[in-house]
């Protein structure tokens, strides 16, 4: 059962969107009166794979699976995201679909931010466009560094041993 809750309250949920965390009380504040926090049940799907992006997602509590399928359907976990995390941002910037489903694994409370409320939100605050900069870089970098253990990991496996 979902049920959905505007919350303007700096104090009605626990601060776990980190990109947003140490913003100045007033920015707190209108993020607060942009974002619709929803409590989920486990298995509740967010947002498929391929769609295209109606918004961000912050995990308040509970933890979200972010997997991607194949054409056949075979599925693969990518991550599970936790309480603090932001889910979506590349897709909503890029004007692209979203690169990974995501699904509740457990009872959770997430945040919800439209495309249109981020974008305006931003271009009211530009301050705020620095951390969310920062957040973009370190998933492209975390990216890259996943790509480059796995890329690794298998030239090692086809290396012959040399003794």
């Amino acid at each position: 059962m979902d049920s959905t809750m505007r919350q303007s309250s700096l104090d009605s949920v626990l601060r776990p969107d980190r990109v947003f965390s140490n913003l100045r009380a007033d920015l707190l504040g209108a993020f607060d009166a942009i974002k619709a926090v929803t409590a989920y049940a486990g298995s509740t799907v967010l947002f498929r794979e391929g769609h295209m992006a109606r918004g961000v997602f912050l995990v308040c509590e509970g933890k979200v699976r972010l997997s991607v399928s194949s054409a056949s359907g075979r599925e693969m976990t990518v991550r599970v995201a936790g309480p603090g995390e932001v889910l979506g941002l590349s897709a909503v910037f890029s004007g692209s679909p979203y690169e990974v489903s995501a699904e509740t694994l457990e009872s959770s409370q997430v945040a919800m931010v439209t495309c249109n409320d981020l974008t305006g939100f931003l271009q009211q605050y530009p301050e705020v466009c620095l951390q969310v900069v920062r957040l973009l870089s370190y998933n492209l970098h975390a990216a890259y560094d996943l790509v480059r253990a796995v890329g690794l990991l298998r030239t090692r496996r086809r290396s012959p041993i040399s003794h």
